[in-house]
C-alpha cells in the first residue's frame, strides 16, 4: 500500500541534520559494514562498492577508510545513490582526502532509482538519451587543490539534482537522470578499466550498503521490490549485501508511545523482509544465501551523545529537544500527527521521563546479509 502523498518526513532537513550531529547511527552502521569487507574477495580491475542511499556520505567515509586498510593496493569503484542536493554537496566535502589517502578510486555520484543506479542506466529509454553525465579529472597533488574543483561545478550539480514529487507516493524523483564520476587525472592509466562508460556500465559489485533505504511504514512486498530485489541482482559471485534498519523496542520508542500509545513504526522486521525476498527471486534464490545473522551480531544499538551530567541532574531544554527530535525523526513521525502535540510541553515531560529511567537514550538497528554465491 503507498504512502499518503503529504507524508514527506524523510525530507525535513532540519530534523535530519539534528539527528546525524547528536547521534552516531552513522559510526555504527560504517562499522558494522566494514566488518563485510573481510569476507570479499574481489576480482581485478576493481574493489565495487554501491552505497543504496549516501545520505551526507559519513557511513560511506567511514568504509572507504576501511577499505584503505584492508586492500591498500587495489583499486577502487564506489558508486553513491543519493537524491538530495545537499547530501551531495556534503559528501563532496569529504572526497578530496579520500583521494589523498587511495589515489587509485573513482567516486560515482547518481540520482537515479534503485532499479537504474548500480547500473547507471534510466530504465525508461528516454531518460536514457537525456542522462546528465559528468566527469572530472581532478588536477594537482593536494586536498586543498581538489577540493577547490570539486567546489566549482556546483551548477551542475544544481541543474542535475532537481527533484519532482510522485503524485501518487509523495516521494522525491529526479527531473532528469545525473550521474557525476571523479577520479584523479594522474591515475586515469591505471584506472582505464575501472572508469564507468555511459550506456555500457555493469554492476557487479563486491558491497552493497543499504542503511535505513526505506520508510519504515512501507510493505515488505514494496521494500523488497523497489529496493532489495534490486540491489540483491547488481551483487557480483561472491558479492555481499549489508541491510540495516531501525526495530524499536528501545528507549526512543517509549518516548514515541508515552505520547502515541498505539503507535507501531517498525511492524515489518528483517525475518518478513527475508522471506519476502526469497518469494521474490523465485529460481534465482538458489544463487544466493539470505542470512539473517545471530542475534548478537544481527542486532546493534547507538546513543545519543549526552554528558553523564546532564542526565544525572536537571535535564537542559537543548538535550530535551535533542532527544525528542532523534525519537521522533527515527519514527518516522509526520508533521501532521505532531501539530497537536506542540501545542502543550507533555512531550518534553515524557521525554524527560524516559531519559531520567535510562540514564540516555539509545537505539536499536538490526541487521541482515544477502551474498551471491
Amino acid at each position: 500500500m503507498l504512502p499518503k502523498p503529504s507524508l514527506r518526513f524523510y525530507d525535513n532537513r532540519q530534523k535530519y541534520l539534528a539527528f546525524v550531529n547528536t547521534c552516531n547511527e552513522k559510526r555504527k552502521v560504517g562499522e558494522r559494514a566494514s566488518r563485510e569487507l573481510l569476507r570479499l574477495s574481489p576480482q581485478p580491475p576493481a574493489l565495487r562498492v554501491f552505497d543504496a542511499g549516501m545520505g551526507d556520505g559519513t557511513v560511506l567515509a567511514h568504509v572507504m577508510r576501511s577499505m584503505h586498510r584492508q586492500f591498500p593496493t587495489h583499486p577502487f569503484y564506489v558508486v553513491g545513490k543519493e537524491i538530495s542536493l545537499e547530501d551531495v554537496r556534503l559528501s563532496l566535502e569529504i572526497l578530496p582526502d579520500r583521494f589523498i589517502e587511495h589515489p587509485a578510486s573513482v567516486m560515482v555520484y547518481t540520482n537515479m532509482l534503485y532499479k537504474e543506479a548500480p547500473w547507471l542506466t534510466p530504465s525508461n529509454p528516454d531518460n536514457a538519451s537525456d542522462i546528465n553525465w559528468k566527469v572530472v579529472e581532478l588536477e594537482g597533488n593536494c586536498a586543498s587543490e581538489y577540493d577547490q574543483q570539486l567546489g566549482s561545478i556546483d551548477d551542475f550539480l544544481v541543474d542535475g539534482w532537481q527533484i519532482t514529487s510522485s503524485e501518487k507516493s509523495g516521494n522525491p524523483l529526479y527531473v532528469k537522470p545525473s550521474v557525476l564520476v571523479v577520479y584523479r587525472k594522474d591515475h586515469k592509466f591505471v584506472l582505464d578499466s575501472v572508469v564507468p562508460k555511459q550506456g555500457d556500465t555493469d554492476a557487479e559489485f563486491d558491497l552493497v550498503i543499504a542503511s535505513q533505504p526505506w520508510r519504515a511504514h512501507m510493505s515488505a512486498e514494496f521494500k523488497v521490490k523497489y529496493v532489495l530485489s534490486p540491489l540483491t541482482r547488481a551483487l557480483r559471485s561472491g558479492g555481499r549485501l549489508i541491510a540495516v534498519q531501525s526495530c524499536g523496542l528501545d528507549p526512543a520508542l517509549e518516548i514515541i508511545r508515552e505520547i502515541w500509545p498505539e503507535e507501531d513504526p517498525f511492524k515489518v522486521n528483517r525475518h518478513e523482509l527475508m522471506r519476502e525476498l526469497r518469494s521474490m527471486l523465485g529460481d534465482d534464490i538458489s544463487q544466493f544465501i539470505v542470512d539473517a545473522n545471530a542475534e548478537e551480531h544481527g542486532l546493534f544499538q547507538y546513543q545519543m551523545h549526552t554528558l553523564p551530567e546532564e542526565i544525572e541532574q536537571s535535564i537542559g531544554t537543548s538535550t530535551l529537544f535533542a532527544a525528542w527530535n532523534a525519537a521522533i525523526y527515527v519514527a518516522q513521525i509526520d508533521d501532521q500527527s505532531l501539530e497537536d502535540v506542540l501545542q502543550s510541553t507533555d512531550y518534553l515531560d515524557a521525554t524527560s521521563l524516559i531519559l531520567h529511567k535510562h540514564n540516555g537514550l539509545w537505539f536499536n538497528d538490526e541487521s541482515f546479509v544477502i551474498a551471491r554465491r
